[in-house]
């Protein structure tokens, strides 16, 4: 028997972040793990307390460049892109589905202008403390990556002649044992 998709995507729902978001997720954990109002604290000296606009809750920033790392997101961009579309994120964040995002730019400013390094380093020491207290870190084993990759970002930028050199390098040895084959075989 044949069954037909249902198109039915302009339903409106009554749902609920909370049960959306499976109870052993990790940001669950993590949220259960960390008091995230203790960044209050760590930046309250970096704000205006009478004068200016309201902010960006300081604690979703931090949350947001926390996931970013967490899940190995290569840009504030494209960060925000998954957060518009992860439940789980918003739920982290406390956003409701159809709450706007902070835009990657207000993330990026503040983490270049309001905040300074000594700041930054305290808040994510301490939510590493926080989350290797609750015992969700272990020291025993530790992986790090120090390869040193040259970055050919620019999409404009013409190849540097270093690429086809060192590719020429590399065919040159696998010709050369390609011709001795077929001597060999009398080709």
């Amino acid at each position: 028997m044949l069954i037909k998709e249902k198109s039915e995507r302009n339903t409106l729902e009554m749902v609920s972040l909370e049960g959306l978001v499976p109870q052993d997720h990790l940001l669950r954990k993590i949220d259960c793990a960390v008091d995230f109002t203790h960044i209050y604290d760590l930046v309250e000296d970096l704000y205006c307390a009478d004068n200016g606009r309201p902010s960006v809750d300081p604690v979703v920033l931090f949350k947001m460049v926390l996931i970013q790392h967490l899940y190995g997101i290569p840009s504030l961009r494209r960060t925000v892109e998954e957060i518009n579309m992860n439940i789980a994120y918003r739920w982290f964040l406390g956003y409701l589905l159809n709450e706007p995002v902070p835009h990657f730019a207000t993330i990026s400013y503040n983490f270049r202008h309001r905040f300074r390094e000594d700041t930054i380093e305290q808040v994510f020491t301490w939510i590493l403390f926080e989350a290797q207290k609750s015992g969700y870190l272990s020291p025993e084993v530790v992986f790090m990556d120090g390869t040193h990759i040259k970055a050919n970002a620019n999409i404009n930028k013409k190849m540097k002649k270093g690429i086809p050199s060192a590719a020429k390098a590399y065919e040159d040895p696998c010709r050369d044992t390609l011709r001795s084959h077929e001597r060999k075989a009398g080709c």
